[in-house]
C-alpha cells in the first residue's frame, strides 16, 4: 500500500471511486451521488487543503480522506481543521488503510504548526468509523439530531474532535 496526495488534476479516478462509496454506503455520508457529480474536487492541493489516497500495488484506489483548515479566511477559527470524506472500500477493510490515512492527516496537520484541533462528523450508528476515530484520540463532544436527511429518513451525526495541543 502506498499513501499519496491526489489533486483535481491527478486523482487516480477519485470521483468514480468516491461515488461508488456513496452508492454503497449512502447513509454514512452528508452528500449524495448527485451532489458529488456536480461538486468540484473537495480540496485545493495545498498544505492546508489536501486529499490523501491509499493505492494498491497495482495503483488502484483502496481508500481516501480529505483535510482542510476549517475556514479559509476567518482568523478566530483558523486554529481548527476538518477531516472529511473518509472512505475505505469494503473489499479492503481490515488492512489498516483507515488507520494510516488518519495518521498521515494528523501528522500533516501538526506540521502546519497552527492547527490546534481537528474536527469531524460521523453518522450515529457507523460504529466501525467511530471506533477508528476513537482509537486515534478523537472524542465525541456533541450530537446533531436529524443532521442528515436521505430518502425521507433522518440521521443523527456525532461531532468529534482531536486536540493536538
Amino acid at each position: 500500500m502506498e499513501i499519496v496526495e491526489i489533486t483535481a488534476q491527478g486523482n487516480s479516478g477519485y470521483k468514480q471511486f468516491f461515488t461508488a462509496g456513496l452508492v454503497r454506503h449512502g447513509e454514512c455520508f452528508r452528500i449524495s451521488p448527485a451532489d458529488e457529480a456536480k461538486d468540484p474536487f473537495p480540496t485545493k492541493g495545498t498544505p492546508e487543503s489536501f486529499t490523501l489516497a491509499a493505492l494498491s500495488e497495482k495503483g488502484e484506489l483502496m481508500g481516501v480522506s480529505s483535510f482542510k483548515r476549517e475556514t479559509d479566511n476567518r482568523e478566530k477559527l483558523s486554529h481548527k481543521g476538518l477531516l472529511f470524506r473518509m472512505y475505505v472500500a469494503s473489499e479492503y477493510a481490515g488492512r489498516g488503510i483507515g488507520v494510516e490515512l488518519i495518521r498521515r492527516i494528523v501528522d500533516r496537520a501538526k506540521q502546519l504548526g497552527t492547527i490546534e484541533q481537528i474536527n469531524l462528523t460521523v453518522v450515529a450508528g457507523n460504529d466501525k468509523a467511530k471506533s477508528l476515530y476513537l482509537k486515534h484520540g478523537f472524542r465525541v463532544y456533541g450530537v446533531e439530531k436529524n443532521s442528515v436527511k436521505s430518502d425521507g429518513r433522518y440521521y443523527d451525526e456525532e461531532l468529534m474532535t482531536l486536540f493536538l495541543r
